[in-house]
């Protein structure tokens, strides 16, 4: 990697008005993707990462909209581009692929005639050339038997059939950065470790960034260089994959670790937090989102919303815990 910043959001906040009031889907996020690097962004359902991946490409639906912030795609505030502007940037230069590939592909139209017309207009190719790189794009995509597939429909394909088209329409926009949702979610084991291979493969091949969103740890272990943890709408950690596995700052963290299956559960030292129940979500929480949840929360956690703190490591860890603040609690041994 070079470390050049492709896209870089500072303070992007995303609301959906509704009778109740605004939603803040999300919530103030700083976050940063390099070129060529893997960053995962993880949290449970509803954390709001797929309302932040439309925000970066803005297709947020209404009543969403951004309110705050700033998208800086290679030096350009992407908030800035007019409607056509930003129908060069999708695509062409960030694509992305959705969580249930087979309802994200036209169930009207052949396999073949969605990609060639992909291609035709992104790389102004038509007739048997167009073809030819279809069938090129989906050798390239590891799906079984390009030719016949030409002729397929969705609901003909498999799941994971499915997911290999659509990686082969975001490898046709030829982006700088392709954003994953999910891509595994609904897979088998077997073939989400083939996705997950092939996204590292294209990654290695076309040294393209990949913003990997995932609720599910174990697979995110396999291909991440960063890891940024999301919580209702904000970022609460980020790290180097290393970091974030091996000594995990936030409780909420934690939690997502421990609930990752292993071969024997009874040897699992970590203690699973109190999940979250309705009454949670639906009540106004003052102070630190996590608390309702918490075992460790201190008084100020329900005054104050903490701050990301840097823990000044090689790889730059940083988390929102009051656990860490010297000034107004103790810091958290390791567990």
């Amino acid at each position: 990697m070079n470390h050049e910043v492709l896209l870089r959001l500072e303070g992007l906040k995303t609301y959906f008005e509704t009778a109740r009031g605004p939603v803040r889907a999300v919530d103030d996020v700083d976050l940063a993707v390099e070129a060529g690097e893997i960053v995962a962004l993880v949290g449970e359902s509803g954390s709001g990462k797929t309302v932040l991946a439309h925000s970066i490409l803005r297709l947020v639906p209404p009543p969403g909209r951004i309110v705050d912030g700033r998208m800086v795609w290679r030096g350009r505030d992407l908030l800035g581009c007019t409607t056509e502007e930003m129908r060069r940037v999708r695509g062409r230069e960030i694509a992305m692929i959705f969580q249930n590939a087979q309802a994200a592909l036209n169930p009207v139209y052949p396999i073949g005639r969605q990609l060639v017309s992909v291609i035709e207009l992104h790389q102004r190719l038509a007739g048997h050339a167009a073809r030819d790189e279809a069938l090129r794009l989906l050798h390239l995509a590891q799906l079984t038997e390009p030719e016949k597939r030409l002729a397929a429909y969705p609901h003909e394909l498999s799941g994971g059939m499915c997911q290999r088209v659509m990686i082969a329409m975001a490898l046709a926009c030829r982006p700088a950065l392709l954003i994953a949702d999910e891509p595994t979610s609904s897979l088998d084991v077997t073939i989400q470790a083939e996705i997950v291979q092939l996204l590292l493969h294209i990654r290695h091949q076309f040294g393209m960034a990949i913003l990997f969103i995932s609720h599910d740890l174990g697979v995110v272990a396999q291909i991440c260089d960063r890891v940024a943890v999301m919580l209702d709408g904000r970022i609460v950690e980020t790290g180097s994959a290393k970091e974030v596995y091996v000594s995990p700052k936030h409780p909420y963290t934690r939690l997502l670790l421990a609930s990752v299956p292993v071969p024997d559960p009874t040897a699992r030292r970590d203690r699973l937090l109190a999940p979250v129940t309705r009454e949670d979500v639906a009540l106004p929480v003052s102070g630190c989102r996590f608390r309702p949840r918490c075992s460790d929360a201190l008084a100020i956690c329900a005054e104050r919303d903490p701050m990301l703190r840097d823990f000044t490591s090689r790889d730059g860890q940083i988390a929102a815990c009051w656990l860490y603040n010297e000034a107004a609690a103790p810091t958290l041994q390791s567990r």
